[in-house]
């Protein structure tokens, strides 16, 4: 069974993840990334694309799950935000990506390392890259790939997205909600470049 079949399985049988709230990473970066157009990929239930959504962008999401897009149309409805998202059905891993489109392009938990070349070749002068996938780790971990197949090897996210200017990287062991340990690597990059660079003022907790 392919991994996108199970996927439409687990949508088709309420076995998904159901918080629609975004990273707090992407949350305070948020600020300091342009306004205008989103790219949402393997959006999956639309997380990032309806919360980019309410904060007014204009976002295509893409995924190849049906059922999954069925989902996440339901609850851009639901936030009275389906007027600005865009779904897109198609396989991220062959997906032509339009050149210099979008101002913040966001993946949570789809390993598109081999696709990350022409993502940031999509992304718009100054645009913002937000990552975020499980890591592999020594630590026993409940949420994610049960092998390392599909997980980032250290500081393998980081190297990635060199070409662009690294505004936040970071590596942790994160305690769900549920009681389940995840291990995750974020990066959060801008489409710019020189030996002198401007940095967001973020406000930590």
């Amino acid at each position: 069974m392919s991994r996108i079949s199970r996927w439409d399985e687990r949508f088709e049988c309420g076995e998904y993840p159901t918080d629609l709230e975004p990273s707090p990473v992407l949350r305070r970066y948020l600020d300091a990334c342009l306004d205008g157009r989103a790219l949402d990929i393997a959006t999956g239930t639309g997380r990032n694309a309806v919360f980019l959504a309410t904060e007014g962008y204009r976002v295509d999401a893409i995924d190849q799950s049906r059922p999954g897009l069925r989902l996440a149309r339901e609850n851009a409805r639901d936030r009275d935000v389906a007027d600005r998202i865009d779904w897109i059905q198609a396989d991220v891993g062959s997906y032509a990506f339009p050149s210099a489109t979008y101002d913040l392009i966001t993946i949570s938990f789809y390993r598109a390392v081999d696709r990350l070349p022409d993502i940031m070749d999509a992304l718009a002068p100054d645009g913002v890259l937000f990552v975020q996938h499980h890591l592999r780790t020594d630590v026993p971990v409940e949420s994610g790939p049960k092998g390392d197949r599909y997980r980032f090897a250290a500081n393998e996210l980081l190297h990635a997205c060199l070409d662009l200017t690294i505004l936040q990287y970071s590596e942790r062991i994160e305690q769900r909600e549920d009681g389940r340990r995840s291990a995750v690597a974020e990066v959060v990059a801008r489409n710019s470049s020189g030996h002198r660079q401007s940095y967001p003022h973020i406000e930590w907790d």
